[in-house]
């Protein structure tokens, strides 16, 4: 018995072809599959602890990470605000890992990201990055990893002959 890793985050959205949209334009995301079920499918009320679930649902794939969203028609989901806090208790952000935060966040940008601020450029610094939102209000982490020895570096990432301490 092994655990393997981390598999997926999974996120309700009002307008499931709007998050598709947006994760693939913005991100690269690939889908693997769609799934819908209507009520009255007993296992799935179970497992989320929910009476009368019906919803559309899709997965979709970057390297070896998931995002799972789902569009509940019932039970009727309550009404947040898109800009909750990330203090509050849940979910804080999901964070993308990417190679150049700067250039990445301008272009995320002109696809709807809204950045807090701009992503640090310290150019000594071993981490760029900054929070955003979604068009959900979902906070999304864009990350740059500067160093291929640092702890938290992909191992799959190609760095520069000269990397930042």
């Amino acid at each position: 018995m092994a655990v393997l890793g981390f598999h997926h985050v999974a996120i309700s959205t009002p307008d499931l072809d709007r998050a598709i949209a947006f994760y693939t334009e913005a991100f690269g995301f690939e889908r693997v599959f769609d799934l819908e079920w209507p009520k009255g499918v007993t296992e799935i009320d179970e497992m989320m602890a929910l009476k009368d679930t019906s919803a559309r649902a899709a997965m979709l794939r970057t390297g070896n990470s998931f995002i799972e969203f789902f569009e509940f028609a019932s039970p009727p989901p309550e009404v947040v605000t898109t800009d909750r806090p990330v203090h509050n208790h849940g979910i804080t952000h999901l964070c993308i890992a990417v190679d150049d935060a700067v250039a990445e966040c301008a272009r995320l940008e002109t696809l709807g990201l809204r950045l807090h601020c701009p992503p640090s450029p310290h150019p000594d610094s071993p981490l760029a990055g900054t929070y955003a939102r979604d068009p959900d209000g979902n906070v999304i982490e864009i990350l740059e990893v500067r160093n291929a020895n640092n702890p938290i570096a992909f191992g799959n990432r190609k760095f520069p002959a000269k990397v930042a301490a």
